[in-house]
């Protein structure tokens, strides 16, 4: 299973947004190197508010690329970085991915996947009525998010739009993604 970068992003500051990059640089333990929310111990707000001494499960957030074409349909337009990710890609179904996938992306960078995204009112301020596309319920009445997922760098180097992403899954019984 392969797929490819279409962006990276990063923002120094606590912004909803981030701008996209030429390349970012994945630095093993931390993060995104320039980023925010790079760090040993969260760095998203809502997460140091409840406890500042938490592991940084989020250091690493990618969406894939298909999600904007499916939020166009219904009226949105959203680029690459808007929704705060580091990564963008294409040909991945990165929300059926199971927790401890392994992404190699480019020629050295490793993102362990560790839950999804879970999205907040910030959408709705980004977008009137976006959070709503990117939480739902699937027939069964369960909750789908679709904002992405997360990982931590399990080996760092440079990421540029173009890369591929080859992906490792984990041995043994799978467990799905919830959120980190």
């Amino acid at each position: 299973m392969t797929g490819v970068v279409t962006a990276v992003s990063r923002n120094e500051v606590y912004s909803f947004t981030k701008p996209n990059r030429e390349s970012i640089t994945l630095l093993a333990g931390l993060g995104v190197d320039g980023d925010v929310h790079a760090g040993v111990m969260v760095k998203h707000r809502s997460r140091v508010a409840q406890d500042p001494t938490q592991p940084n499960l989020r250091q690493v957030h990618l969406i894939h690329e298909e999600l904007f074409g499916e939020l166009a349909e219904a009226g949105f337009r959203v680029a690459p970085g808007e929704l705060g990710e580091n990564v963008t890609t294409r040909g991945l179904d990165l929300l059926a991915l199971p927790v401890g996938t392994l992404l190699r992306i480019g020629a050295e960078a490793v993102v362990e996947v560790t839950g999804l995204r879970n999205p907040c009112l910030q959408i709705d301020h980004f977008q009137d009525g976006l959070l709503k596309r990117v939480v739902g319920r699937d027939e069964a009445g369960r909750l789908v998010r679709k904002a992405g997922i997360m990982g931590v760098v399990a080996a760092g180097g440079v990421v540029h739009p173009g890369d591929t992403i080859e992906v490792e899954l984990p041995d043994g019984p799978h467990r799905p993604l919830d959120r980190v």
